[in-house]
């Protein structure tokens, strides 16, 4: 039978990464498969920092062809859905959030069960594909979980990646008009003949070394810094402030704050730049799709377990069909901006910006080949209604 409908549930947890991945989802799944879509998030004041059309007390609302609720997390909550309320085809817990029990039996009651599945964290390690689609029947209702992954590799579920992303992207670079209105709503002019670098990240060790690294160099950079955490810090290095549509310059570098702008918008940011520096799952994907250099702030994890799917990516970059000199820049620019032991030196922090920088194009036509590769693995809402309707009952 065909999957038509889902319901989707999000917990807001890493500055936004996660409603980030399920609102993109939930706007895929609606818009180019024309299926009925609710999007459960228990934290709307957040969302709307993505989305600000949502009113964060409406008890229900639509938004791009998605019904939006409020939930609350944990296997004891109460579920608030009106009497009758019966499941979508697919139930989707994102990141392993906890459902309330009382869904689950209304799952296990429903004429057709749904497909339940748990979207899971993006990772490049090995054991991905071992487990991505493994079932887990629960252990008292007659229910089956399966695990879908996200990944980098055949045997994943492939990235989140809309049909006419590549064409967008094209016609925006093509478009002085586009570059314009896209300056214009941030609020600011490209400075010329400058190396544009976007700068997403989580407050940082290694900034104040590369601030200083591009003020007092040979080259013009311009830092484009969202509105947040990396933004704070830079403008309390500088000593300036860090509110949207600040500009300072010092030196050879111009740093302009960028306010916190909507999924869309944010993609144009990252096509309009020469060097992307992202953070978390979501933005690490659009990075990718935008095709150009990219250094990945991965978050942090107790004993540094996010180094190891840090590396784990790396390594697909390397095996992508980059020059080993290539992929070592890469590398030594990622575990200095993730301040690995062997980078807390700044003279090596700077070492491993110039040696980046010097493989700009190399990295370029590195990331363009990658992301080109990745796209043959499907994309991951069309992966994943495949997989569903084949469980559907």
């Amino acid at each position: 039978m065909t999957i038509r409908s889902w319901d989707i549930f999000c917990t807001v947890v890493d500055n936004f990464g996660d409603i980030g991945v399920c609102w993109r989802l939930a706007r895929q799944l609606a818009q180019e498969h024309g299926h009925a879509v609710r999007l459960w998030v228990d934290d709307l004041h957040s969302f709307a920092r993505l989305a600000p059309e949502i009113d964060p007390t409406a008890p229900t609302q639509r938004l791009s062809g998605v019904e939006v609720r409020p939930w609350q997390q944990g296997t004891d909550a109460p579920f608030p859905a009106e009497d009758g309320f019966l499941p979508h085809d697919v139930v989707v817990e994102a990141f392993a959030c906890d459902l309330p029990y009382a869904l689950l039996q209304r799952m296990a009651a429903a004429p057709r069960k749904p497909v339940w599945i748990n979207l899971e964290y993006l990772s490049a390690e090995s054991w991905v594909a071992e487990h991505h689609r493994m079932a887990s029947p629960h252990p008292r209702l007659p229910l089956v979980k399966h695990f879908f992954f996200p990944g980098f590799a055949h045997d994943t579920g492939g990235l989140l990646r809309e049909s006419m992303l590549g064409a967008q992207r094209d016609a925006f670079l093509s478009s002085p008009a586009a570059l314009a209105a896209l300056w214009h709503r941030l609020g600011f002019q490209p400075v010329a003949g400058a190396l544009r670098v976007s700068l997403f990240a989580y407050e940082n060790p290694m900034l104040p070394t590369l601030l200083a690294q591009w003020r007092d160099g040979a080259e013009p950079v311009q830092c484009l810094v969202p509105q947040g955490l990396a933004a704070q810090q830079a403008a309390q290095v500088l000593g300036t402030a860090a509110t949207p549509g600040t500009r300072h310059a010092q030196g050879n570098l111009t740093l302009n704050v960028v306010p916190f702008v909507r999924q869309e918008l944010f993609d144009e940011l990252l096509w309009a730049c020469d060097v992307n520096f992202v953070r978390g799952e979501d933005s690490l994907v659009r990075g990718l799709w935008a095709a150009r250099p990219l250094a990945w702030h991965i978050y942090p994890q107790d004993e540094h377990a996010h180094r190891v799917k840090l590396d784990a990516w790396l390594a697909r970059f390397a095996r992508a069909g980059v020059a080993p000199e290539t992929a070592a820049a890469m590398t030594g620019l990622c575990h200095a901006w993730n301040a690995y032991d062997d980078y807390a030196d700044p003279a090596r922090q700077v070492a491993a910006w110039e040696a980046f920088r010097a493989q700009l194009p190399a990295l370029a036509k590195g990331t363009d080949r990658w992301q080109r590769q990745l796209q043959h693995l499907g994309d991951l809402a069309a992966n994943l209604v495949s997989f569903c309707e084949i469980q559907v009952e």
